[in-house]
């Protein structure tokens, strides 16, 4: 929202549309960048894998976001893995490209760099909640995030992502975030339908968490 209407023009004529594969990588770790995406349509996730190979999903990426510019800015190899949720509708930005419009449109420059410090913070809180609140806890507040992303565009969607998937997430196992689920769902708190996770009552959830709403 920041640049003019000529700004995104030029933007906008540097991208070259592609189609993800649901299940393939827009980038790995150890990956070299070649470039920047931003996703029109469709969802994916953002991963490091374990020591053990298990994933750690830091963030689910959905219509509009811009990622894969970390490891540009820093002039390093990927450091986590972003694969394709479902199939993607993406623009692209090669690298070279990509520079230039930051040294074209300083606009651009101070938005990205306000990212980044965003999604810093992001993280930091991220971490935190994994180390000091309990799995319920975790549940109930991915639960929150994971709603107003996937509703972002789709006011009727719930969470649709497999059980491992949010198990990797909130940093448990499936069997245990069965569990909980099962005790959420039995306190009224969500409805399931197959996969798909809708929350029903965001008073239980606040409660749990001991947030009192003014």
């Amino acid at each position: 929202e920041a640049l003019t209407v000529e700004e995104k023009k030029i933007v906008y004529n540097s991208m070259e549309p592609l189609i993800i594969k649901k299940g393939s990588l827009l980038f790995y770790e150890e990956g070299i960048p070649t470039g920047i995406f931003q996703i029109k349509k469709g969802k994916a996730k953002k991963f490091k894998r374990g020591f053990s190979g298990t994933e750690q999903i830091f963030y689910i990426y959905t219509s509009e976001d811009v990622l894969g510019y970390h490891a540009l800015f820093g002039e390093e190899r990927y450091q986590d893995s972003c694969e394709a949720l479902e199939d993607l509708e993406v623009n692209f930005i090669a690298k070279d490209v990509f520079f230039q419009l930051l040294k074209d449109i300083p606009t651009l420059q101070r938005t990205f760099i306000k990212n980044i410090g965003h999604e810093f913070g992001v993280l930091a809180n991220i971490i935190t909640v994994l180390a000091q609140k309990n799995l319920n806890a975790r549940l109930a507040i991915n639960l929150l995030i994971l709603e107003k992303r996937f509703q972002k565009h789709d006011k009727t969607s719930g969470i649709d992502l497999t059980r491992e998937d949010l198990a990797n997430i909130i940093g448990t196992s499936p069997e245990s975030l069965g569990r909980s689920l099962k005790q959420f769902k039995d306190e009224g708190i969500i409805e399931i339908d197959k996969r798909v996770i809708s929350i029903k009552n965001k008073d239980l959830i606040f409660k749990l968490l001991n947030i009192e709403l003014s």
